[in-house]
């Protein structure tokens, strides 16, 4: 005769503990996970999405060598050049989505951000929304495709320097190599003119205080630094695209 193996109240209750047990422990994961995201975007602005996208924030002032004031909003560039090259590293990751709101800040700081973002081989879409000021610019135009909200503002102005300047040929000779490099960037990197920019930038009848031209929207897109006007849903729908694209070419 086959012997049939009996359920005990007791076996019965030893597998309700057991699913008990990982309930637990799933809860934890969970738990220890929303941390850790709210702890990442805390500290740099960044979080993982769904569909294996990585969301970066460049926010307020763009920090370089100098610890700006603790009252200050800063994006730290010791922070973003290691969180990149880690998601261009990362197989769990298809694309990246950047989303400014920068008054601008270090210049060797923001250029070495935006290299980075343009060297990334992973789709980048990025976004402006309150504005993207001075060398938030070659920021913005760094990914593959770009947007702006209807209200955004782009500023470019010529290179500015704090501190003591030495009044030598050698030191304007430094400020004009500098916006060289940054006017080439963005030219290298979006639809606009370079001369276009250059006269953008040395415009004196748009600032009270300062040289320089104020985007708004869509004359940022007019002007060729960005590709469309758009918001979130956008930007995520263009990235969406450009990922499947990026797997298609595999």
């Amino acid at each position: 005769m086959e012997q049939t193996e009996n359920k005990t109240p007791q076996n019965a209750e030893t597998k309700e503990q057991e699913k008990e047990q990982e309930k637990e422990q799933e809860k934890e994961q969970e738990k220890e996970q929303e941390k850790e995201q709210r702890e990442s975007i805390r500290e740099t602005g960044d979080i993982a999405l769904n569909r294996r996208i990585h969301l970066l924030s460049v926010i307020g002032e763009i920090e370089g060598h100098e610890c700006l004031p603790g009252n200050s909003k800063t994006t730290k560039y010791e922070h973003v050049l290691p969180k990149l090259a880690a998601i261009e590293d990362s197989p769990e990751i298809d694309g990246v989505l950047i989303l400014l709101n920068t008054v601008g800040g270090d210049v060797e700081a923001g250029l070495a951000i935006a290299e980075m973002i343009a060297s990334i081989s992973k789709p980048t879409v990025s976004l402006v929304l309150g504005g993207s000021h001075s060398i938030g610019v070659p920021i913005a135009v760094s990914t593959d495709y770009s947007f702006i909200v209807k209200t955004g503002t782009m500023v470019i102005h010529p290179v500015r320097m704090n501190g003591t300047v030495i009044g030598a040929p050698q030191t304007y000779d430094y400020f004009r190599q500098m916006q060289d490099r940054i006017l080439g960037f963005i030219a290298d990197h979006s639809r606009a003119d370079r001369e276009r920019l250059e006269e953008l930038m040395l415009d004196t009848g748009m600032l009270t205080k300062d040289l320089g031209t104020i985007l708004v929207g869509q004359d940022a897109v007019d002007e060729g630094l960005i590709n469309e006007v758009g918001g979130i849903s956008g930007a995520l729908s263009k990235l969406g695209e450009l990922i499947r694209e990026k797997k298609a070419q595999r």
